[in-house]
């Protein structure tokens, strides 16, 4: 692209969501779908340095509607493996780095446009690998696209820093440089969206990156690494790299030469990268940039002046919204008790309402869940929670044979209580009776996470201090703590939730770039 080119990129707008009861679009999702189950049980190679490669095995992802199912087959790839693809990404970086960030943002908006055009086939994948609906899909598929619009006019942005002030008899200028070879760790839950905002974000601003997804959804990882070398970007400035996260996740994350890793994912591994990758190892240079979102143990407050359909409404859509495996979904609803009755009256009535069935077929509202161990755990929450406080709906598996769950309910729960302190990730939701809204902020905060959260209420001045004392990276006021909008939300959450590190938001491309002041002497 051409400086005037940059200068003249339209203002960014959010890809819309396409209406699945419209035929066409229903006809679309349904051809689509038909495509890819052709190619269900494919295998797939690593891709090092441009060059297709075997692992030491292979293992398969399975539909979590249908287990029996193998959705596709990847490599396992090695820790010699792992290490060759840091040091081909690392000497690809020199060249990589000094292409002009016009041509990069170039490549990010042909992929955008290729993801646009094929945004039922991404979506057909999701349904098929990660068990998400339709809609959840068409929501995933179209933050992907947002993210790489975004950090496309992100980018020229940086190519055109504020100025310094000039002293006298000197000229001085700020310049953005990108960082070296980074790792990619993204989750199941947004296989397409994370996956596109991290690995875009790094390409955009000069770095190389070595894509290592989730063993559960590799081939939309797979799928999505093949549109970037279809959209321009250059072979051995993307490798894709499947295994085990245990086995060559330490690996990628421990070499000398890997300069930054960007995880999204649960606590206990963003903890275990982020030590990992502040010790030195010999030969290193740099210290490591870890860039981390690590999940939440969101609340929604209804205080005592909320519009309490609103506030149902808002609650069931973050709780069970694409089965609760969102960092984002609310698993506390903490309720003022002077309608504490009255809200789990209508809460009962309106999740009796949510149906549960296999997310290839259009209409359901939930999905299973990801898999055979996600099951059992959130199982595991369930029975501590009717110990814990009292099951008012759901309280067990759906039928099916896939990993189906009931959306369930559970009340009374104390602030000490499990499930109102850890992350089930899953279509469990707890409520807690609050005395009064200073109590409610109490108990919002009492938790070691800080991701996003909520209040309904009618009260300007419980919002002024919700917006001062809620302690969380994303709150939203009288609507839903789910669903953020790429360059409206930026996104990422304190504490235990991760590094606060925005994504989608102006400033989270500085967090893949390094800033160097140039001062000249005037002759």
């Amino acid at each position: 692209m051409s400086a005037a080119e940059l200068t003249g990129l339209t203002a960014f707008r959010n890809e819309p969501y396409r209406d699945f009861h419209q035929s066409g679009n229903r006809r679309a999702m349904d051809e689509a779908l038909a495509k890819a189950r052709a190619e269900l049980g494919r295998e797939y190679d690593l891709l090092i340095a441009g060059r297709a490669v075997k692992g030491e095995g292979t293992f398969a992802s399975f539909n979590p509607s249908k287990p029996a199912e193998v959705v596709g087959v990847h490599q396992k790839g090695s820790v010699g493996q792992a290490r060759e693809a840091v040091e081909s990404a690392h000497a690809y970086f020199a060249e990589w780095s000094l292409t002009p960030a016009s041509a990069r943002i170039g490549m990010l908006l042909a992929a955008a446009e290729l993801l646009r055009k094929r945004k039922s086939e991404f979506n057909a994948w999701m349904i098929l690998e990660a068990g998400k609906n339709w809609v959840e899909a068409e929501a995933d598929t179209s933050e992907a696209i947002d993210f790489c619009e975004y950090y496309a006019r992100q980018m020229a942005r940086f190519t055109r820093p504020d100025p310094l002030l000039q002293l006298p008899g000197e000229t001085g200028e700020l310049m953005y440089i990108p960082l070296g070879a980074g790792i990619i760790i993204p989750p199941w839950n947004f296989p397409l969206a994370i996956l596109a905002g991290m690995t875009t974000a790094a390409l955009v601003t000069g770095n190389t990156v070595i894509i290592k997804p989730s063993s559960d959804t590799p081939t939309i990882a797979a799928k999505f690494a093949q549109l970037l070398l279809e959209a321009g970007f250059p072979a051995q400035s993307v490798t894709f790299f499947t295994g085990s996260g245990a086995a060559v996740g330490d690996a990628l994350v421990s070499h000398p030469k890997t300069r930054f890793v960007c995880f999204t994912g649960s606590r206990d591994v963003g903890l275990h990268i982020n030590e990992l990758a502040a010790r030195p190892q010999k030969g290193q240079i740099w210290i490591k940039r870890v860039i981390a979102e690590m999940g939440g143990k969101d609340a929604i407050i209804v205080d005592s002046e909320a519009n309490l359909d609103e506030a149902v409404s808002g609650v069931v859509a973050s709780a069970y919204g694409y089965q609760g495996q969102k960092c984002s979904a609310c698993s506390r609803a903490i309720v003022d008790e002077s309608l504490y009755d009255a809200f789990l009256d209508k809460l009962k009535a309106r999740v009796a309402q949510l149906t549960v069935g296999p997310a290839e077929e259009f209409g359901y509202d939930m999905g299973p869940v990801i898999n055979a161990r996600a099951r059992t755990t959130i199982l595991g929450y369930i029975e501590a929670g009717k110990r814990e406080g009292r099951v008012i709906a759901g309280g067990g598996a759906a039928p099916g044979e896939g990993y189906f769950l009931q959306p369930t309910v559970i009340a009374d729960a104390g602030p000490d209580a499990r499930i109102f302190q850890e992350e089930i990730f899953g279509p469990v939701l707890v409520v807690t009776k609050a005395r009064n809204f200073e109590h409610a902020l109490e108990l919002a905060n009492a938790t070691e996470y800080g991701l996003t959260g909520g209040v309904y209420t009618t009260n300007p001045e419980k919002i002024r201090v919700a917006k001062e004392r809620f302690f969380a990276g994303n709150l939203y006021i009288n609507r839903k703590c789910t669903g953020a909008m790429v360059g409206a939300h930026p996104f990422g959450g304190f504490n235990m939730s991760g590094t606060n590190s925005k994504a989608g938001g102006p400033d989270y491309l500085l967090l893949f770039l390094q800033a160097k002041s140039i001062a000249e002497k005037k002759s």
